[in-house]
């Protein structure tokens, strides 16, 4: 095989010593904040007092802080992350000669640990901050599996109770995702589910729901809010995570300063945005102070479309509105996705940093169909020998599109793309896709316009 190797290995990993001892907090550089969360009964921004009713004492901290830069990891979960990280910041050499592009392709892969994806490096995070605090136990949602496959794993390091309400159509879909949660200790129920009173409420006004995460996220909270000793912890979304997850990029900017790298492309999956704002953070922060200029894409399925057609707007985070307001890209509360197979993409908004960020045009946002996400994904799968997650496999299918335009204007861009995480608990899609029976469903304008018009009235 003919490599232009030009000295860069196939994978670049950092030692120990170049490990990140801090997160980093974009929100920090930007000259416009993300909106404060609201209070919905009163409609003014949450306090730290309110907010540690539902979450961490340090989390709540941390959500609030848009001012400090940097933030220090401790030990004990710098520790930890030496168990799986650095993750490698992978040349995708093979795909590059397939395409028969001049692009220079990477990828910050992931999946390097047992919950499979980049989920890890949050749920360690808030879970020593629960385990810290003195509490019992800790609830959340999950879609595809993947993070509450990772709060598992890091509940049952720090000794904690763990509670998973999983998207019902996930839940069904993905029986060997569950019981890895279920071996790791935590109890793991199907929702929307006869367990809460939000729940209930949820399958009598949708009976037959396959769910969301916002059906979800209503019940984790309501469970962590009626049982002393318990909070509820996020996966995606939040301030919070997308500071966690900032490891992401600064492990992959240190690698790629090491070869005087410069990324023209970086390219997320976004869901509700953690994976995305952690890749990008530290390149942001670079484009914000005007140190550098990147060309920033999140790429959502067109099943699910929060940025391209949703709304800039408050709307509650979950669908039983029991939840803080969050100014956000919304396609409404109410929007129950159709069931496909990128579960941890179906979420109707988007987080807020990421939301104000592209509505100050500093990034940008494309919609995909389910069908050619997984075109692009076995095309890579075959190609650079790793099974993509579903949702990875949204920014494969754009980090591809760019490579062959660079083909066509023989342009020499640098493109970088997070691989969020493998697809080993997705067979079913895979199946359904080589199978053909795979389809893709686009809302209408009608349908989003049904769940938008029900929007909170803020002022």
């Amino acid at each position: 095989m003919n490599k232009n190797v030009n000295e860069i290995p196939y994978k670049i990993y950092l030692s120990e010593d170049e490990l990140p001892k801090q997160w980093y907090n974009v929100r920090a550089d930007m000259k416009v904040k993300p909106a404060p969360l609201l209070n919905p009964g009163t409609g003014q921004p949450m306090t730290a007092a309110e907010l540690e009713g539902v979450f961490c004492k340090e989390l709540v901290k941390q959500e609030l802080d848009d001012d400090t830069a940097y933030i220090d990891i401790p030990q004990e979960i710098q520790d930890f992350y030496k168990m799986y990280r650095p993750s490698p910041l992978v040349r995708a050499y093979c795909l590059e000669e397939k395409l028969g592009t001049p692009a220079k392709i990477y990828y910050k892969f992931e999946g390097n640990n047992t919950s499979g994806s980049h989920k890890l490096n949050s749920a360690i995070a808030q879970a020593y901050y629960a385990k810290k605090q003195g509490l019992k136990g800790i609830t959340t949602e999950t879609g595809a599996g993947q993070w509450g496959t990772a709060l598992s794993m890091a509940s049952a390091y720090l000794d904690l109770d763990c509670k998973v309400y999983m998207v019902k159509v996930s839940y069904e879909q993905k029986p060997f995702r569950r019981e890895v949660m279920r071996t790791y200790g935590a109890s793991v129920t199907s929702s929307p589910s006869n367990t809460t009173k939000v729940g209930r409420e949820i399958l009598e006004k949708f009976p037959g729901t396959g769910g969301s995460l916002g059906c979800a996220i209503s019940e984790a909270v309501e469970d962590a809010v009626t049982h002393e000793g318990y909070r509820y912890v996020l996966g995606s979304v939040l301030n919070q995570v997308l500071l966690h997850q900032s490891v992401i990029g600064l492990e992959a900017k240190t690698a790629l300063d090491k070869y005087g790298i410069k990324p023209d492309v970086i390219i997320g999956c976004a869901g509700g945005g953690s994976n995305l704002g952690g890749l990008i953070s530290p390149f942001m922060g670079e484009k914000l102070r005007g140190e550098a200029d990147y060309q920033f894409i999140a790429v959502e399925p067109a099943s699910c479309p929060s940025f391209t057609r949703g709304t800039y707007a408050y709307d509650f985070c979950d669908t039983g509105h029991v939840c803080p307001l969050a100014k956000m890209y919304t396609l409404g509360s109410e929007f129950i996705p159709s069931p496909n197979h990128a579960g941890g993409l179906r979420f109707h908004g988007m987080s807020s940093t990421l939301s104000e960020l592209y509505h100050q045009g500093l990034m940008e946002a494309r919609a995909v169909e389910q069908t050619s996400v997984f075109e692009a994904a076995q095309e890579f799968a075959r190609i650079e020998g790793i099974l993509p997650a579903p949702e990875s496999g949204h920014a494969i299918k754009v980090a591809i599109d760019e490579a062959k335009k660079c083909t066509e204007t023989g342009e020499e861009k640098t493109i970088l793309f997070g691989l969020t995480g493998t697809g080993y608990f997705d067979m079913y899609a895979y199946a359904a896709y080589n199978d053909g029976t795979m389809t893709d469903y686009i809302p209408t304008d009608a349908d989003l316009a049904a769940s938008i018009s029900k929007l909170p009235k803020i002022k």
